[in-house]
């Protein structure tokens, strides 16, 4: 399958092939299906971090909240994705971050 350039901004979920739309942070190569997966991922990072808020504001520990684990998982999936898709600047970036195991 052949592979575009797409832009990603993670904080908003965002991926266009429109370098001028929007401010965004990492650029990569990929085919169709592994854009559809991407944004799964970022959709589903969103839907977490809500559950995470709503959870937030009852007391309990961040290390024993399945919500937050599945907020902190499915993040580092979305960035082993933009370093295996990215261009060098964005893969760089990304090892920098120590975001990945």
């Amino acid at each position: 399958m052949e592979k575009n350039t797409y832009y990603v901004r993670v904080g908003t979920g965002e991926v266009l092939q429109d370098r001028s739309a929007f401010e965004w942070e990492y650029e990569i190569q990929a085919t169709e299906e592994q854009i559809k997966r991407l944004q799964e991922l970022l959709n589903h990072t969103g839907s977490a971090s809500d559950h995470s808020f709503w959870r937030s504001l009852t007391p309990y520990p961040y290390h024993h909240d399945e919500e937050n684990d599945q907020y902190d998982d499915t993040l580092e999936s979305v960035y082993q994705i933009l370093h295996e898709l990215g261009d060098a600047e964005t893969k760089e970036h990304i090892e920098s971050m120590g975001v990945l195991k």
